[in-house]
């Protein structure tokens, strides 16, 4: 069962149940032949049989387990979301990696209570790896065995590692205001997806930054960082919640620093 420290959220538990209903559903799809689909007939935004039925497999345990609760998901229809408890999901974050055979996605498991993001998990069944936080703490299970997260101190950006999926997802503005930071750091990466925050939770990495996203996108993550020792917040320094341009940071004193730089007037 899992545990994530003392005062910890009472639906934390139902995280590892989620977790693996998720998997059981997405794994025999991993690395094996199947058909793409486009959602977008601008771009391509792509998703598969293993999306839909992680999605629904989740979907099937919330309303059997909490029939009371609302469920957003990126892959099917919206619940009940004025209830009190929101369960957010993603059950493919980084469809892209997936296709491509490559294990940076993850499932995302979040729960927003009276709005705001309150639990969450990130789950990566190849590896074995199971991120969770509840805003006041964070842990970490797989092969490396079970130990608290704690993100670093980092206070300049001369001595940070930035992570983004793409620069390319970026407007122009969004851009400029990305390269201003890209400039000044020891390190960026690329292609990350919901890898790259868990990853900034257990200390490898300093920020993510983001633009773009939906609330399935994010809320999962929030937690996570959060318990660890970090904050994200719009470009703006508001809730990251309802997504949009997020950035997200191990240490505080980055953090601000981070929202000087993304300022779209600078």
């Amino acid at each position: 069962m899992t545990q994530i420290g003392p005062g910890s959220n009472a639906f934390a538990p139902f995280l590892d149940r989620l977790a693996d209903a998720a998997s059981e559903a997405i794994m025999p799809h991993f690395r094996q032949g199947f058909a793409v689909d486009n959602k977008w007939d601008k771009g391509f935004d792509p998703v598969t049989i293993a999306d839909r039925n992680g999605e629904t497999a989740m979907r099937r345990l919330i309303n059997s387990t909490f029939p009371d609760h609302g469920i957003l998901g990126e892959e099917h229809g919206p619940e009940n979301l004025e209830a009190e408890n929101v369960w957010v999901l993603d059950p493919i974050d980084g469809t892209r990696a997936f296709i491509t055979g490559l294990p940076t996605w993850g499932t995302l498991i979040g729960l927003r209570t009276r709005g705001a993001a309150s639990l969450g998990m990130m789950v990566q069944p190849y590896i074995g790896e199971r991120f969770a936080g509840d805003g006041k703490t964070a842990w970490y299970r797989g092969p490396l065995g079970e130990t608290s997260l704690r993100s670093r101190s980092c206070t300049r950006l001369e001595d940070a590692t930035i992570f983004t999926t793409t620069p390319a997802l970026f407007t122009q503005e969004e851009r400029d205001a990305f390269d201003r930071v890209e400039a000044e750091v020891r390190l960026s990466r690329y292609g990350t997806d919901c890898y790259a925050y868990c990853m900034v939770a257990a200390g490898h990495g300093d920020a993510v930054i983001e633009s773009g996203l939906q609330a399935y996108d994010i809320v999962a993550l929030v937690p996570i960082v959060e318990g660890a020792g970090g904050v994200v917040t719009t470009w703006t320094g508001g809730s990251p919640s309802e997504g949009g341009r997020i950035v997200a940071s191990g240490d505080p004193r980055l953090h601000d620093v981070l929202l000087g730089k993304l300022a779209l007037s600078a």
